[in-house]
Parts: structure tokens; C-alpha cells; sequence
């Protein structure tokens, strides 16, 4: 799919963007990957660990229009993963947040419009199904942006879609290495928001294949959201550091008791697959697609009326013993 390929990567320094190259240079020969971030030092490091000549690094930041249409002259295939993501942070500085994940949203697409790109996959969060915080409200924004370029894409070839899915496990940010950080620190204890607190769990690498395999299935508007498991945060601590107490320190600024992924209020647009769901466009594009069959063959039917894809609800439970392998396998990817 991606031999002889231009792909280019918004916020590649990051966790998914380097799991992402690795993968790519493994499993394909693409012509280039092409690195867009803003941070020097980061791309600095990055090249020195993937330095195959077919890759690129780009200084620019996607509030920069003109930027990301120099960086995606004659490329294929996009990966829009740039975004301000700390939830606090956004709080705290709504106008950055806004400018990144919105206004630079619309840039990707324009520049991908402008320049030709075959498909454009942009990465979402469970944050933004039902949103409480303004991170979350910028990503479904975001989304929704990418979803409706389907509808102004005129006769060019180019797809737009959107990938979904929660916490991953090993990305900088996420719970587990800040409690292993805190844990090699010497901690006494463990600070937990709330007992009850749950969310879904996915590995860098299962993201990864997800993302591929969608620019397969993708006709264009499409939510792609995986199967993935749920877990308690505080049986995350207790599987990491079983010796070690917990401290109740309550729910940060803008943060959910439990996440959805497909909300109560899309059922009668979201699709079931066998390992993942699909919410359709709410709006009816020019060229109607038939969302029930991807571009792979596989076959959806509806969910009904009411259903909700949430942490809480979840059938699907991490075990202590799978998280921890889950965790020692992500921690070999990596080296």
C-alpha cells in the first residue's frame, strides 16, 4: 500500500509518530517520510535514530498554511497527528489550543486539498465524544472539520477520515510512566483521581495498525473507533506497584469519571465491525458512499438505538497480568 509512497506525518516527533515510522520502515519502501513538527531538538533526536535515507524533517508548525503546503508538495498519504493535548493546559491557555487543534486542523486540510494528497487520516481522542474540556471540544471540532472536507473535495481523489481511540499506553503524558517515573523516584505512594475512575487502554502499536489498516478500509467521512479493553486507573497502579498505598487527589480540571468513544447520541449513525465501530457522517455527502461495507469487504450493522461505547459499560476488561504484558511489550518496541 505505501511502496514507492509519499507520507507525511503532523507532530511526527511524537510517541505515535516514531512508533509509526518504525513500523512504516519495517513493513514498506515508501519514496519519503516526511517529519513535521515544530521542536528542532526533538527532530534532532528523532534523525539520529531513524535516519533511512528516504526520510525527511520539516521545521513548521500547522498554524502555518504556507508551510504545510511546501511540506506536502507531492505527497500521498497524510497522518494529521499535531495537537495541543494536556487538558489543564488547554484550560488554562484556550486561545493556543484553538489556533493548534482547530485553525491548524483547517490548514492540514487545505494544504492537503491544495497539493493533491490521496488520503488523510486525522487522530482524534475519546476526549472529544461527549467533550467537558476544551481539548476535547477542539478535537471534535477538529473532526468534524475533516469529516465535511469529504464534501468540498470537488473531483480531486482525496479521502478524508478520522481514528479514535483512548489512552495510549507509553505515550508521554499517559498514566503509566508517570507512575514508573514516580515509582523509580522512591515514591511512598500513588496519587489517584477516584477509585471508580476507568478508561480504555491501547498500545502505540495496535494504534498504529489501526491507523494503517483504515487507510485501506476509509471511504471518506468516516469515525473509525477500535474494540480495545477498559481498566480501573487505580488497578493500574495496583498492577505496576502492588506494594504501594494510594492517595486520593481528585479529578483534575476538565477531566471525565469515565470516557466514551461512541456516543449515545450517534447510535443511529455508529456501525459495528468485528473489531472495531464506524459513526458515519451526520451530513450527506455529494458522492454517497456505502458505509456498511469498507473498502477491505468487511460487512457493518447497526447498533441500536440508545447503545454507548463507554469505559464504564465496557465487556471488554484488562487483566492485571495482560496490562502488565501489554506494558513489557510496548517497552521493547521502543528500544
Amino acid at each position: 500500500m505505501l511502496n514507492g509512497k509519499n507520507i507525511l506525518i503532523t507532530g511526527g516527533t511524537g510517541s505515535f509518530g516514531k512508533q509509526f515510522v518504525k513500523t512504516i520502515l519495517k513493513r514498506y519502501k515508501p519514496n519519503k517520510i516526511i517529519i513535521y513538527s515544530r521542536d528542532e531538538l526533538k527532530q534532532y533526536e528523532m534523525a539520529q535514530r531513524f535516519n533511512d535515507p528516504c526520510m525527511r524533517y520539516f521545521i513548521g508548525d500547522v498554524r502555518d498554511l504556507s508551510r504545510l503546503e511546501s511540506a506536502m508538495s507531492g505527497v500521498d498519504y497524510v497522518v494529521h497527528a499535531a495537537a495541543l493535548k494536556h487538558v489543564p493546559i488547554a484550560e488554562y491557555n484556550p486561545m493556543e489550543c484553538i489556533k493548534t487543534n482547530i485553525n491548524g486542523a483547517q490548514n492540514v486540510i487545505d494544504a492537503a486539498l491544495h497539493c493533491g494528497v490521496s488520503r488523510v487520516i486525522a487522530l482524534s481522542t475519546d476526549k472529544a465524544a461527549s467533550p467537558i474540556n476544551l481539548y476535547g471540544a477542539t478535537k471534535l471540532a477538529s473532526d468534524k472539520l475533516f469529516v465535511a472536507a469529504n464534501n468540498i473535495r470537488g473531483g480531486k481523489d482525496i479521502r478524508f477520515a478520522v481514528v479514535r481511540y483512548g489512552n495510549v499506553l507509553g505515550s508521554r503524558g499517559s498514566v503509566v510512566p508517570f507512575f514508573q517515573k514516580l515509582i523509580a523516584e522512591g515514591a511512598k505512594e500513588l496519587p489517584i483521581t477516584d477509585e471508580r475512575m476507568t478508561r480504555f487502554w491501547i498500545t502505540l502499536q495496535e494504534g498504529v495498525d489501526f491507523v494503517l489498516k483504515n487507510f485501506q478500509r476509509m471511504h471518506g467521512g468516516e469515525t473509525f473507533i477500535p474494540k480495545i479493553p477498559s481498566m480501573k486507573v487505580v488497578d493500574v497502579a495496583t498492577a505496576i506497584a502492588p506494594h504501594l498505598p494510594h492517595k486520593n487527589v481528585g479529578i483534575r480540571p476538565g477531566e471525565k469519571m469515565h470516557e466514551v468513544m461512541c456516543p449515545r447520541d450517534d447510535s443511529h449513525l455508529t456501525l459495528e465491525f468485528h473489531d472495531h465501530y464506524v459513526i458515519k457522517p451526520t451530513i450527506q455527502f455529494t458522492e454517497a458512499a456505502d458505509f456498511a461495507k469498507n473498502n477491505c469487504g468487511e460487512i457493518g450493522t447497526p447498533v441500536e438505538y440508545g447503545f454507548k461505547y463507554s469505559s464504564e459499560t465496557n465487556t471488554d476488561w484488562l487483566t492485571p497480568e495482560a496490562l502488565l504484558e501489554k506494558i513489557a511489550l510496548t517497552e521493547n518496541e521502543e528500544k
